[in-house]
């Protein structure tokens, strides 16, 4: 198959799945294992107020670094759970304490080994929670579906979801009690692999089809993840705005330009709100 040329978000779009995974792998080298010092709260009104209690970490140590969906999960020492949410424009920077601040920069946790992880978010959609005991009871995690990469994520789970759905297989792809992490970007670019039209009612679809549908949601996630692996050293920077990673995108805003394996013009139409991309010759 033909490879386009790279494509670079802007740092408009929203961290998925992928930037999020790729944020995880970049900060955890530095902040595995190694104590809290001190915890700096600039601003506390994000989506929700940053927990009071965030600055009890301090003198304890994080043990693990891990994700789910688009939730990073810094697990504490104390059996507490530092929950960060990245939001519509939120980053996570590891860099020095003396780094100056900017305008947008509202958390800082620096640790022993002369490191800040700093969290940036100018239009303050992010989270900063602090959860105790078992953070998979949290409202915000308890009913997330399968990870798309997971063994979990299987045809059968897409059919059983599928079944009776007359609604559009992007929006149920889309729905995080279904999967999780298949946001706009990845759900257009998935259903072009699987050629299969975004407007689809999902009871429609075949197991066949639907399992090819499964493979190719896996392919782009894991082939953005991939790409993501090049920028791990922006973690150690405190300039710029996050660009996360050169992505290859076969339909995403590219309405009206030929589809790049058939030459027909990529079509844009509105579902569930969010700007919808197809090539009406490769989708059917």
């Amino acid at each position: 198959m033909y490879s386009p040329p790279a494509f670079s978000f802007s740092n408009k779009t929203m961290p998925e799945l992928p930037e999020v995974e790729t944020t995880r792998r970049g900060i955890e080298p530095h902040v595995r294992g190694v104590k809290i010092s001190e915890v700096i709260v600039r601003r506390h009104d994000l989506r929700q107020p940053i927990s009071d209690d965030l600055p009890a970490i301090e003198g304890r140590r994080v043990t693990a670094v891990s994700r789910r969906s688009k939730y990073l999960l810094l697990a504490i020492d104390d059996r507490s759970t530092i929950l960060i949410h990245l939001g519509m424009s939120g980053s996570l920077r590891v860099i020095s304490p003396a780094d100056p601040w900017k305008t947008h920069d509202h958390v800082g946790i620096t640790l022993a080994n002369g490191k800040q992880l700093r969290f940036h978010d100018p239009r303050r959609f992010g989270l900063v929670l602090r959860l105790t005991g078992d953070p998979m009871a949290h409202p915000l995690l308890k009913s997330l579906g399968p990870e798309p990469l997971e063994e979990d994520f299987t045809a059968a789970h897409l059919q059983a979801a599928c079944t009776n759905r007359s609604a559009a297989i992007k929006l149920v792809i889309m729905d995080a009690k279904v999967v999780v992490g298949v946001g706009n970007i990845y759900a257009s670019e998935a259903l072009f692999r699987a050629g299969i039209l975004p407007r689809t009612p999902a009871k429609k679809l075949t197991k066949p089809r639907l399992a090819k549908l499964m493979a190719a949601i896996r392919a782009v996630l894991s082939d953005s993840i991939a790409e993501g692996g090049t920028t791990l050293r922006d973690f150690l920077h405190s300039d710029g705005e996050p660009g996360y990673f050169k992505q290859r995108l076969f339909v995403y805003e590219r309405k009206g330009q030929p589809c790049r394996i058939c030459g027909t013009p990529i079509r844009q139409a509105v579902i569930g709100q969010r700007s919808t991309y197809w090539c009406p010759k490769c989708q059917k």
